[in-house]
């Protein structure tokens, strides 16, 4: 019955969140970037000799960097928009287990969101081999890098919606998405303390960076410490927005 009521429910989910204008703006946002960069890369890279044999599978990683924002936006919005809306009300009368609906719209909103940048990942790496022909390569054994975008696309958008379900506006979620993923990491080393270089380093953003681009180098950062560093972040959000769910009346 639970299964039943579940799959009901991510089908119901799956139906809003396509007819919904903001999802189709935020996905050709990050198409236009990562296709678009891609390309440009790929014939900057074609007019240099030295890039020679180079691949062009690093192309998903650096144009996932600004990309990730559309995909954040994309499940924000998801999440939020029922509770200015008010629509939060009918959806919890048709679903009344809010367990079932935070775990459908979670899955679903980050599914997609996931699901498309790693096709846009792939897209850009093709852009880039295309316009660079024969000066890039796209070898099939390295196409593993596009679970370092998946894993970075998929953190962050159940960060996303974890926060979303904790605040409940799209305007200060996504104040504070910006804040993890942008602005702290970028800002606090630049005081000079070195508590504070620690405390960036604990971001979300410091670590998908350091995945994506190997980038802050020097700090002393490893794959496993940047995979739980987000996998905490993404948990705790989630678990603060599903006790919300749980606990607090849907529209307050």
């Amino acid at each position: 019955m639970t299964a039943r009521l579940f799959a009901r429910t991510c089908a119901a989910e799956w139906t809003r969140l396509w007819t919904v204008k903001a999802t189709w703006w935020f996905l050709a946002a990050a198409a236009v970037t990562m296709v678009g960069l891609g390309t440009v890369a790929g014939f900057e890279a074609g007019g240099q000799p030295s890039a020679q044999g180079d691949s062009a599978w690093v192309a998903s990683h650096f144009t996932a960097v600004p990309a990730q924002f559309a995909l954040l936006a994309l499940v924000l919005t998801a999440v939020t928009s029922d509770y200015a809306t008010g629509g939060i009300v009918p959806a919890l009368q048709w679903t009344p287990r809010r367990t079932v609906l935070f775990l459908a719209r979670t899955v679903v909103a980050v599914g997609a969101a996931t699901g498309a940048g790693v096709l846009l990942a792939f897209a850009s790496a093709l852009a880039g081999y295309t316009a660079a022909r024969p000066v890039l390569t796209l070898p099939w054994n390295e196409v593993d890098v596009l679970a370092t975008v998946a894993f970075v696309f998929a953190a962050g958008t159940l960060l996303a919606a974890g926060l979303g379900f904790v605040l409940r506006n799209t305007a200060g979620s996504l104040v504070v998405v910006f804040l993890l993923i942008l602005v702290l990491p970028l800002m606090l080393p630049q005081f000079g303390y070195r508590w504070m270089t620690d405390l960036a380093d604990l971001m979300p953003g410091t670590n998908a960076l350091f995945l994506l681009l190997g980038e802050p180098a020097g700090r002393g950062l490893t794959n496993t410490f940047a995979v739980l560093t987000m996998l905490g972040w993404a948990g705790g959000a989630l678990l603060l927005g599903w006790l919300r769910l749980l606990r607090d009346d849907a529209n307050r």
